[in-house]
């Protein structure tokens, strides 16, 4: 009974983190981890991952941006393959303490630029080459190894400077494609089951209301406390990851 219960709470973050602030899934990921071994939670909650994707993409169907996501999708297969070879032989704890370690720094590397007041000089490094592979690598490579690459992605989409509708619909398409790509690896390393997906299913109607509490939280939240709370989603997903 208790296992469902925290199961349906990963539920509800995870759909109001599809919809409103996308760090905090990583959350929902540490609450499988502890009621299932840690890598077949990780095929488990990807299915519930999908649902979420699905319900934020009808929200936000005219609301990416195309040109940020096609600048990112070629650097995340090689991420995928990298986490699927380290998923075979790298301890899983550590490697997650070592994630949740690099988005911390991400976060206050990013906190920094903010408090220099360089807006501008962060919104054009989103555009360079390098950024942009180095945030897919690490997006496909944190996705594939712990379903923490909502923060990575945050990091970048805050990057940006785009406004809050477009940052979560250009996150929620980016992930229905990255997870669904995600999905032949995860059944090859034998993680993923069909009962992966009646659970997803199960857990569908609190995703959803997840969703519309998201949703209905960025119609009235304000451009400068979004920017905020973005960034302190992904501080909470950083330090998830790090007491895991």
């Amino acid at each position: 009974m208790v296992e469902i219960a925290l199961m349906v709470v990963a539920a509800l973050i995870i759909g109001y983190s599809k919809t409103a602030l996308g760090g905090l899934a990583v959350i929902s990921v540490a609450i499988f981890a502890t009621i299932m071994p840690a890598k077949e939670s990780t095929a488990a909650i990807l299915a519930v991952l999908m649902v979420g994707d699905l319900i934020a993409c009808w929200h936000y169907r005219r609301d990416a941006d195309w040109s940020l996501i096609r600048r990112l999708l070629p650097a995340v297969l090689p991420g995928l393959v990298l986490g699927t070879l380290f998923l075979r032989v790298v301890d899983d704890t550590v490697l997650k303490r070592s994630i949740g370690g690099v988005l911390l720094v991400l976060v206050l590397l990013q906190l920094w630029l903010k408090t220099r007041g360089s807006g501008a000089t962060a919104s054009a490094t989103h555009e360079r080459p390098a950024a942009a592979w180095s945030a897919g690598t690490a997006a496909g490579f944190a996705t594939m190894t712990a379903n923490a690459a909502g923060a990575v992605m945050t990091l970048y989409l805050s990057a940006s400077g785009i406004d809050k509708r477009r940052f979560v619909g250009t996150n929620a398409w980016f992930f229905l494609i990255v997870n669904a790509t995600k999905v032949p690896f995860s059944v090859g390393l034998g993680l993923m089951h069909w009962s992966d997906a009646g659970r997803a299913l199960a857990l569908a109607p609190a995703v959803l209301l997840g969703g519309l509490l998201g949703y209905a939280t960025i119609k009235r939240i304000s451009q400068a406390r979004f920017d905020v709370a973005v960034l302190a989603a992904s501080a909470v997903a950083a330090a998830a990851l790090l007491v895991r």
